[in-house]
């Protein structure tokens, strides 16, 4: 990315999401959620878990329970949240700046080295804990995320408050995410939008690839620059 990226002529800031877009938790998340569902008595399978991307933690144990959601109380809803929650964070603590995915370091200093503001925006109650673990909270100005904004995506909280924390107008951000609820919180928010993944999931993004390392170079400038 060339310096003309920090032009005040071209678009002002970059929001990631975080799982899935700058680290992959996925696999934590589905062997959390199946170590539940083991100890609950009922299967749970990857495809199963791939319904629960982009979601917040309530909306994903809803999901999760399915038909059983009405068998249990909200305290009991709680506790299996918390429990969830925390299998899945003894997992985060193990993880390390190289647990970010291919091309993620790469572009969070090139933003930094252009001094383009970047966030993060997740629904994740747990992102400011996987960001420190990742060892990449200097190269963010803002975090946000389900503590902050509980509406869960597709509403388009997260990311209008992370475009409101850097000062910047919506229609001058550039959103990168990997989920369709994201996608689709994101055009509601009136951003521009990077989906990572297969076009089934997130095809209405402007522009579509398989993840950050194919991300050529000028994409995000083009994306950055009014033109």
């Amino acid at each position: 990315m060339s310096n003309q990226a920090a032009n005040p002529a071209l678009l002002a800031a970059v929001i990631f999401d975080l799982d899935g877009v700058l680290t992959d938790t996925a696999e934590f998340h589905y062997l959390s959620w199946k170590s539940l569902a083991d100890d609950l008595g009922f299967d749970w399978s990857r495809p199963a878990n791939e319904a629960l991307r982009g979601l917040g933690r309530m909306e994903s144990l809803r999901v999760f329970l399915g038909d059983r959601w009405g068998l249990f109380t909200d305290e009991q809803r709680a506790d299996l949240a918390a429990a969830k929650n925390q299998r899945y964070l003894d997992r985060v603590e193990k993880m390390t700046w190289d647990d970010l995915l291919p091309g993620a370091p790469e572009l969070l200093m090139r933003l930094r080295a252009a001094r383009v503001p970047t966030a993060v925006a997740s629904s994740s109650k747990n992102a400011r804990v996987v960001i420190s673990r990742l060892g990449i909270s200097n190269l963010l100005d803002v975090i946000v995320d389900g503590l902050d904004a509980p509406r869960s995506k597709p509403d388009p909280q997260t990311f209008l408050l992370a475009a409101d924390r850097l000062r910047v107008a919506p229609r001058d951000c550039v959103v990168i995410e990997d989920a369709e609820s994201g996608v689709q919180a994101a055009l509601a928010a009136g951003m521009r939008v990077i989906g990572i993944g297969p076009a089934e999931r997130v095809g209405r993004a402007h522009i579509v690839v398989s993840d950050l390392a194919r991300l050529a170079d000028r994409c995000v400038e083009q994306l950055l620059s009014r033109g």
